[in-house]
């Protein structure tokens, strides 16, 4: 006789079904799994043995066959130790049929309780899509599911438990949809500790209510870095969709919360300069998200950026366009989302000092111009925001009035965000940083004013077609923050100040 237990499986972030088929018959006893199963998978024989005995089960003395369909598909991980249990259970009837619209899905130790698992929302979420109304899950992983919605998850901590569920002793009470506590205070840092750097922070709220990426470049100890890590506190909130996404990105990962699943801070990405190509991207035998995709709907900052690897950094040139990053192995393509913020910080010169007042910088010429070209003209060209960071003065350290904290700049920012989620509601577009060339048709239009300042500017600085694009985004967002619907030529001279840093020519 053949059972049949519903299961899933990931491949990338899209979860899809599996089935897990049993076949128990005649001869000598073995236990063989088939359909392309990894060593994870094939080590599922010894710990559903051993979980049998334990949770005082009789193991069938026969020849089991599992096959995990679709066989034409690699399966990976634990997450089938779970489904192949109860298939040996069903088939020697020691329990009775599964439901059909249930599935199951979870890791087993030796002695019959269930560990977590990975990916569980993708699965979840797919399971919801395909009809599936009965999902059982590692108790751990229930708050996690439960996100998916339109499904009744069970978190269960046995294989015992779940015996006696399913034989109808003592069933097990469905888990409660998982909901964010309304007030939780995350105590980001906050741009009132940073004292003067006024324009700084101002080009950080553009750029915090556009979704503009932002090269911020001075000498060591104006406060680059400390600006950067306040950026998250002025970030908008995350739509319930955003919070989705990216927490199936964190859930295939592992990175996931069990007391606090679901993404809803904007996630801050600050990588190490040493950080190679794949750990940025992702990838691997099997491919995991790398920085790139763990910064999806937030920010990725990267700290002395000349100090990364050349490769490393152009990894970066088609996600910043696309939004998404596709990695090819020998046994498969992966495409993971990547719309993310990039931020970057770096010295003017190796020695920091360049263009400072009191000249200690110690580089010639030559030296300096080398250290910029570690940075690509493309990949600059793709930074919508060049800010300068001059070095703090001593009276703006001293001044006794508090600088304006985080959440006044940030209520700013939601204004301006929510002027653009009307803008475009119903086009995927999430904000100016991403409008389509028929969207700055439509919403950049300048009068004749501006377009004699913007055709100024374009001979004047050499700008090609995607940063005079980019610059027109950047108005509309400074326009937006001013809560004016056209474009002024005040809102455009600012945002052309932005692509004309003299450390960069």
């Amino acid at each position: 006789m053949v059972v049949t237990v519903r299961s899933l499986g990931l491949s990338g972030l899209s979860g899809y079904e599996v089935t897990a088929e049993c076949f128990l018959s005649g001869g000598l006893p073995a236990f063989d799994v088939v359909g392309l199963p990894d060593a994870a998978v094939r080590e599922a024989r010894e710990r559903v043995r051993a979980a049998v005995k334990n949770c005082g089960a009789r193991f069938p003395v026969s020849r089991i066959t599992i096959n995990l369909a679709p066989a034409s598909q690699r399966k990976e991980g634990t997450v089938y130790d779970l489904p192949i249990l109860l298939g040996i259970l069903a088939a020697s009837e020691e329990i009775p049929a599964l439901p059909e619209d249930a599935a199951f899905l979870g890791e087993l130790s030796l002695s019959g309780t269930l560990r977590p698992v990975t990916g569980v929302l993708p699965m979840a979420l797919c399971a919801a899509r395909l009809g599936i109304r009965q999902l059982y899950v590692p108790a751990q992983n229930a708050p996690e599911a439960t996100l998916a919605q339109d499904i009744t998850v069970y978190p269960v901590e046995s294989v015992a438990q779940l015996v006696a569920h399913l034989k109808g002793e003592a069933p097990i009470a469905a888990a409660k949809p998982w909901q964010p506590e309304p007030s939780a205070d995350t105590h980001l840092p906050d741009f009132a500790d940073v004292m003067g750097q006024e324009n700084v922070k101002r080009a950080l709220e553009i750029a915090a209510a556009g979704g503009h990426n932002v090269l911020l470049i001075g000498s060591p100890g104006a406060g680059k870095s400390m600006l950067a890590r306040r950026l998250p506190s002025i970030l908008p909130r995350m739509t319930r969709e955003e919070s989705l996404q990216t927490t199936e990105v964190y859930s295939v990962a592992g990175l996931t919360d069990p007391n606090h699943p679901l993404v809803t801070q904007r996630p801050f990405r600050s990588p190490h300069h040493t950080a190679s190509p794949i750990s940025l991207t992702g990838g691997g035998s099997v491919p995991r998200p790398g920085e790139i995709s763990l910064a999806h709907n937030g920010v990725l900052f990267l700290d002395e950026l000349p100090e990364f690897d050349k490769t490393s950094l152009e990894t970066l040139r088609q996600p910043l366009e696309d939004g998404m990053l596709t990695i090819t192995r020998v046994s498969g393509s992966l495409t993971l989302p990547s719309r993310f913020m990039l931020v970057c910080a770096m010295n003017p010169c190796r020695c920091g000092w360049y263009g400072h007042p009191d000249r200690r910088c110690t580089c010639s010429e030559k030296q300096v111009e080398n250290y910029m070209r570690r940075i690509s003209g493309p990949l600059l060209d793709r930074i919508d925001m060049h800010v300068e960071v001059p070095s703090v003065e001593y009276e703006a350290m001293r001044r006794k009035e508090s600088p304006e904290p985080s959440a006044v700049v940030a209520q700013r920012v939601n204004a301006a965000r929510e002027i653009q989620r009307r803008r475009f509601e119903g086009t995927g577009v999430a904000c100016n940083a991403y409008m389509t060339p028929s969207m700055i048709g439509a919403y950049c239009q300048l009068d004749e004013a501006g377009d004699r300042l913007m055709q100024g500017a374009f001979d004047r600085l050499g700008l090609t077609g995607r940063s005079h694009d980019r610059i027109l985004r950047m108005a509309r967002t400074i326009a937006d923050l001013d809560g004016c619907e056209n474009i002024g030529a005040a809102h455009l001279a600012e945002a052309i100040q932005y692509r004309s840093s003299t450390l960069l020519k």
